[in-house]
């Protein structure tokens, strides 16, 4: 492993502005594209042929806008991805942020090593604490009552079930946690949760003040979602498709927030140094 990478950080939003900068001040040659309208950017660059010396070209996360292209908010360019992976050359290593099936059809069609560091473990774990506390900030600032006495229910016991839980439990909430797997159950009682059986969460859905979801399925249909109090808030933090059948709760007059790559948007510094620390660690696996 060098001392000192050669780096391209391609679109994105504040968290790869972040990283950049981080991977500047650690002393790496770092150059940036697609990032030109953001402030405090190292070495904006016009030509992208050019990242085809770099040791590594850093994709955000995701990677594709929801027009597919590349995820660019800080750009005037619409580039395409295919376009981005042209200007590389076979055999270099890209990082890319959660990666659709096309992209990496993409870089096998172009020779590239894509790894997908949203895939990477312990990014998941660090990215579960900002995303847990923005879900606490979310409901500071819509509920009309305080979190201490809150009737919560947490949906899904995974990393960002477990942190969000914990979080709401500490500010003095009444939290229930509500999951498919024994052992996630026998894990929430012994946290001091009180647990509840997902399949069997229709008739008690009315006792809650806040329900957050965690798990990546539709587990609040239509049905479910009837359930509620009208007053109560419900947070969705599952990536797409959600949890949460928002065309049925915006019917029912229900309050819904889909809170998306929170964060990016809650913590963007601390997103930045998630991903430089990712990113580094995947290069010294490769022994670049």
């Amino acid at each position: 492993m060098r001392n000192e990478w050669n780096i391209w950080v391609v679109g994105g939003d504040l968290r790869q502005v972040r990283l950049a900068q981080l991977l500047c001040e650690e002393g790496h040659s770092v150059h940036t594209w697609a990032l030109e309208r953001a402030e405090g950017v190292p070495e904006p660059m016009a030509d992208l042929s050019e990242a085809r010396l770099a040791d590594c070209v850093v994709l955000p996360l995701p990677a594709a806008g929801e027009d597919g292209r590349l995820n660019a908010p800080f750009s005037e360019e619409k580039a395409e991805l295919a376009g981005v992976l042209d200007a590389l050359r076979p055999g270099q290593v890209v990082c890319a942020g959660r990666a659709s099936p096309a992209l990496l059809e993409l870089a096998r069609e172009r020779e590239l090593r894509l790894f997908d560091y949203f895939d990477r473990e312990e990014l998941a774990v660090a990215n579960a604490v900002p995303t847990a506390e923005g879900a606490v900030q979310l409901a500071l600032e819509e509920l009309p009552i305080t979190l201490h006495g809150a009737r919560v229910l947490v949906v899904g016991f995974g990393r960002v079930g477990k942190l969000t839980a914990h979080r709401f439990q500490a500010l003095g909430a009444r939290v229930s946690v509500a999951a498919r797997k024994w052992a996630d159950l026998a894990w929430a009682e012994a946290y001091g949760y009180v647990p509840e059986r997902l399949e069997q969460l229709d008739g008690s859905l009315c006792a809650y003040d806040l329900v957050v979801n965690t798990a990546p399925a539709q587990v609040l249909d239509a049905a479910r979602l009837e359930q509620l109090e009208p007053d109560c808030l419900v947070i969705d933090l599952a990536s797409r498709p959600g949890g949460v059948d928002l065309e049925a709760a915006s019917e029912l007059g229900l309050r819904v927030i889909w809170a998306l790559s929170l964060p990016g948007k809650v913590a963007p510094v601390t997103a930045g140094r998630i991903l430089r620390d990712t990113i580094c660690h995947i290069l010294c696996e490769l022994g670049v």
